[in-house]
C-alpha cells in the first residue's frame, strides 16, 4: 500500500512540474484567454475552500486581514486549484501508463 502511495505521489509531482511548464508556456505564447479558461475550472473548489475553512485560517496563511474576501487571494487560489486539478489528471494518466497492471 505504501509503495502504491509513493508511486502515485511521484506521478503527482511530475504532473505538478508539467502543469507548471504548461502555465509558463501559455504565458510565453501570450495565451492568457486559455489561462483564464483553465482558471475558471478552479473556481468551484476555491469557493468551497474559502467558504468551509475559517477566516482566521486564511488570515494567518496570507497575513492579509479578511483574506477570504480579498479578490487577489481568491484569484490565486483559483489558479492553484485549477492547475492542481490539471496535475492530478496528468498524475492519474502517468500512473495508469507506468504502474497499472
Amino acid at each position: 500500500m505504501f509503495r502504491l502511495l509513493m508511486q502515485f505521489s511521484a506521478c503527482f509531482a511530475l504532473g505538478l512540474v508539467v502543469a507548471g511548464m504548461i502555465l509558463v508556456g501559455l504565458m510565453f505564447f501570450d495565451q492568457f484567454d486559455l489561462i483564464r479558461g483553465i482558471n475558471l475550472s478552479g473556481r468551484p473548489l476555491a469557493g468551497v475552500a474559502l467558504t468551509l475553512l475559517p477566516g482566521s485560517f486564511w488570515d494567518g496563511l496570507t497575513g492579509i486581514p479578511q483574506a477570504a474576501e480579498n479578490s487577489s487571494v481568491q484569484s490565486f487560489l483559483q489558479l492553484c486549484a485549477a492547475f492542481g486539478q490539471l496535475a492530478l489528471l496528468m498524475a492519474a494518466g502517468f500512473f495508469r501508463l507506468w504502474y497499472w497492471r
